[in-house]
Parts: C-alpha cells; sequence; structure tokens
C-alpha cells in the first residue's frame, strides 16, 4: 500500500539548539489508525503541525498523498479532516452557517452522516456556537472534519476535558467513521484506552525522536514488566544489559523493568542471570507501558 503519511528525518526547534523533534521517520499507510503517544512537550503537537502544513520542518520532509502540505496546500488540506484540543470555532455562527460554509469548501459532503452526528448530540442548525457546551462544541468540529469525508482524519487530543460520558460518544462516532469508509488516521491522545480501542498501531515519540513504533496487538503480547528486589540488584545498568531489557527505573525498593519478552521467558531469564527468585513479572495494559517507559527515573 501507498503511504499516505511520511516524516522524514522531520527537525523543528523553537529555541536555537532546543531541537523539539530531531530526526523523526515514519510513515503511515492507507487504512492505518495510528495513536501518536508521548509525553507532554514531546512534539506531537508540532509534528500534527507540521504535517498540515502549518509548520514548516528546518530539517528534513513531510509528504501528506505524496504532497508537500505546503506547497500543494489547498489540494492537502480537503482531503484532510482535522479536531484538534484547542480548535476554536467561530461562536458568533450558528452550527448551520458553519456547515453550510463547509459543504461550499468540499465538493463531496456526506448529509446522512451530518444527521447522525446532529441527532446524537441533540444538535440543531440553529443552535449558536457560544451556546454549546464544550463536548457538543467538539462534536461540531467533528462533524466539519469528517463529513467532507476526508482521506486521512488527523485527531489532535480531540476528547481531553470532555466527561467520560461524551469522550465515549465523540470516540464512537470516530470510530463509525472509521468502520464505513476505512480511512487512515493518527490520533494523538492521553487516554490509552481510547487508542487501544481505535488504533492498530503506536508511534511514541520521546527526546525528539521515535522511541517506539509496534502494532497494539505486538505491544500487549510482548512486552512485559519485571518487578526485581532492588536488594538482588545495586544498579539499573545491570539489568539494562540484558538481552530484550528496554528500561529500568527504581520504585518503592524494586527495578520496575520493561522487557520485550513474554512474562515466563523474561523471569526464567533473570533467575539465571541474577541468581534469585524472587521477581514477578507480569503483562502490561497499554497505558502502563506507557508510563513504565516515560515516567520519571
Amino acid at each position: 500500500m501507498s503511504a499516505v503519511l511520511e516524516f522524514d528525518h522531520v527537525a523543528r526547534a523553537y529555541v536555537h539548539g532546543v531541537p523539539v523533534l530531531n530526526d523523526v521517520t515514519f510513515s503511515i499507510t492507507e487504512g492505518e489508525v495510528v495513536g501518536l503517544l508521548g509525553r507532554n512537550g514531546s512534539g506531537k503537537t508540532t509534528l500534527i503541525h507540521i504535517a498540515m502544513g502549518l509548520l514548516f520542518p528546518q530539517n528534513g520532509s513531510v509528504r501528506v498523498f505524496g504532497l508537500s502540505p505546503t506547497e500543494n496546500a489547498v489540494e492537502v488540506k480537503r482531503r484532510i479532516g482535522y479536531v484538534a484540543e484547542d480548535q476554536v470555532l467561530p461562536v458568533t455562527s450558528t452550527i448551520g452557517e458553519l456547515i453550510a460554509f463547509h459543504r461550499f469548501l468540499f465538493a463531496r459532503w456526506d448529509e446522512a452522516l451530518e444527521r447522525q452526528i446532529l441527532d446524537r448530540f441533540k444538535l440543531v442548525h440553529g443552535n449558536k456556537i457560544a451556546k454549546l457546551s464544550k463536548g457538543q462544541s467538539r462534536a461540531v468540529a467533528l462533524l466539519l472534519a469528517i463529513c467532507h469525508t476526508p482521506e486521512l482524519l488527523i485527531l489532535d487530543e480531540p476528547a481531553a476535558g470532555l466527561d467520560p460520558a461524551a469522550r465515549r460518544d465523540f470516540l464512537e462516532v470516530a470510530i463509525q467513521f472509521l468502520n464505513r469508509g476505512g480511512a487512515t488516521i493518527l490520533y494523538s491522545s492521553h487516554y490509552m484506552n481510547d487508542i487501544e480501542r481505535m488504533g492498530s498501531r503506536v508511534v511514541m515519540l520521546d527526546g525528539g525522536k521515535v522511541y517506539l513504533d509496534s502494532s497494539v496487538d505486538r505491544l500487549r503480547e510482548e512486552y512485559c514488566l519485571a518487578l526485581v528486589p532492588m536488594q538482588s540488584v545495586p544498579e539499573a545498568k545491570r539489568l539494562e544489559q540484558l538481552p530484550g531489557c528496554v528500561r529500568a527505573r527504581g520504585r518503592y525498593g524494586e527495578w520496575h523493568t520493561v522487557f520485550a519478552g513474554n512474562p515466563a521467558t523474561v523471569r526464567a531469564l533473570l533467575e539465571q542471570s541474577l541468581g534469585t527468585n524472587n521477581i514477578r513479572c507480569e503483562r502490561l495494559t497499554l497505558e502502563e507501558l506507557f508510563v513504565e517507559l516515560m515516567g520519571d527515573m
């Protein structure tokens, strides 16, 4: 399959010598749903803004549908849907006015999907944006992003700040859109359960680089956490030198050590290497894996 979105050695800094992104390379193929993870300040939004043509990369390049999002801005944006946490809709407009404007901009418009979203969130064309709740306003943004049936949907923390019920409704509408059209989606979120539910692959940023790029299934099945008493191993370095070790950090008298491998195999390796059997190994959810990899030492 051809790549819909390609980042090739992308670098970007806001302060000279302090890169937010540093040599980021990965691509997303048609029909993939990719969760973009990283702690605050890891460069997720900067990377998305570069993909949207809102920022230039200072090194490297980005291609969307094989085109430059800055040199071919109109053509690229017509094929993209975008919802962001800080997205602001014009408060003096009505929902109907915004829909009419977007229908004018985009040649294709799914009226049936429009009606479904309006009904789902109890919205009518005459509602003023200024009078909407945060969840309703985000629902309108999603409607405007997907009813022109984009080939690429970019979601940047779209459900941040919503209550659990509103976030669930938002996510279900996005999944419905995915199931209808098989669109390609890049989804940045701190809600790991949402990414597990929607995504087929995870790209994790750290230190301005791609720290991890893996399928969700592989993350669930092929990584585990080993809890090793500190009295058995005085330094994390000894653990980090073992085959398959991804990261070790000290927490409450134990080394929390992430390994690539299943719990039984990793435990046998540790017992053989360290000469102790007081070790626990367990599976990780995606959220637990994120905390162990991105948490403080």
